[in-house]
């Protein structure tokens, strides 16, 4: 939600300008009462009449005139339209400020060409400034349009490359579920329990732009379940967690793309010296995720193949979701693959 001076910033500097342009009025006044001997009610008033002229001109041609030069983009239109009403003004100005001090002392200036060629240009100068705002106005309107489009782009976004991991999380699901049910397992209630946990965090708790750190955890807890239960218990599954994961955010799904190439690409039953560790440290409002994991016999070729475009997913999310505020390195070992990912949660 914008705040108020936000909303009203424009307005803001018209009023900002007219208060500096009155104090510098004030000024003037001040300093010709003391050193002209001029009565301060006729100053004032005298002061009151050049500035409502000014303003007049300055609205007049801010409300009226710019907005349809604008529309005719005619330059020359606009000149000869804004000419007619600046003169009589100026004129009327003029006329009436002279009318004011005929009678005070020294006030031969006011009846000279300088004070007229002043006139002029003081009012030329505070119209162009005012239609200066003019523009500003619609440059804050045009940047607030294209970043309110870029937000709804990037939420589209982010919508969509979270849909993309529901599919691919569903089918390796499916898949593990379905060997259970095909050997008759008894542990296929419990893969569906937590299946069912899991699909719930996914449909629900995924579809805000942070969710608590402490469900994403537990939503990799019961990946790894489901993933021990599918290599019955017989490989290594280390999940260390330093730190309090309490009253702490995070993007969601934005670490569960690492685990599953760990299972997917360095881990299988005929295997029997594979592992898996997985670590989270959480220290100083930042939260380093580690992922290792022991290398299968596929080329590292068809690791990339199959693994590029679930990577890809999770890069494009991170810069997202926290741009220049997340490192993220892979090693590619002789007997390990290790990914790690520091990102700023502040």
């Amino acid at each position: 939600m914008q705040t108020l001076l936000q909303r009203h910033r424009l307005t803001l500097l018209h009023i900002i300008f007219w208060c500096i342009y009155l104090s510098f009025n004030l000024y003037q006044i001040s300093f010709y009462q003391q050193r002209r001997g001029y009565d301060w009610n006729n100053a004032v008033l005298f002061a009151g009449v050049q500035f409502a002229f000014t303003f007049s001109i300055a609205y007049l041609n801010y409300f009226f005139f710019l907005p349809r030069f604008i529309k005719h983009k005619n330059i020359w239109r606009y000149l000869l339209e804004f000419s007619i009403p600046f003169a009589v003004l100026v004129a009327s100005r003029i006329y009436v400020q002279r009318a004011m001090v005929q009678d005070m002392p020294r006030s031969e200036y006011f009846f000279s060409h300088m004070f007229t060629v002043q006139v002029i240009a003081i009012n030329l100068f505070i119209t162009v400034f005012v239609s200066m705002l003019r523009f500003a106005a619609d440059w804050f309107e045009l940047e607030a349009k294209k970043k309110s489009m870029e937000n709804e782009r990037l939420t589209a976004e982010l919508n969509f490359l979270k849909a993309q991991i529901n599919p691919h999380f569903l089918f390796n699901t499916l898949n593990n579920l379905y060997y259970l049910a095909y050997t008759k397992s008894d542990k296929t209630t419990v893969v569906i329990e937590k299946l069912s946990q899991m699909m719930r965090y996914m449909i629900y708790d995924s579809n805000h732009d942070k969710v608590p750190l402490s469900k994403e955890i537990e939503y990799m807890k019961n990946y790894i379940s489901l993933e021990q239960m599918r290599l019955n218990n017989e490989i290594p599954i280390h999940f260390e967690i330093e730190g309090n994961p309490e009253e702490k955010w995070i993007a969601p799904l934005i670490f569960i793309t690492f685990l599953e190439n760990a299972f997917k690409h360095g881990v299988n039953n005929h295997n029997r010296n594979a592992w898996v560790n997985v670590s989270i440290k959480l220290r100083d409002g930042k939260c380093e995720y580690v992922v290792e994991n022991s290398k299968a016999h596929a080329s590292s070729d068809t690791r990339e193949k199959k693994s590029g475009i679930g990577l890809q997913n999770v890069q494009r999310r991170l810069e997202l979701s926290y741009p220049g505020r997340y490192s993220l390195k892979t090693e590619d070992k002789p007997d390990r693959y290790i990914v790690k990912l520091d990102i700023n949660l502040n």
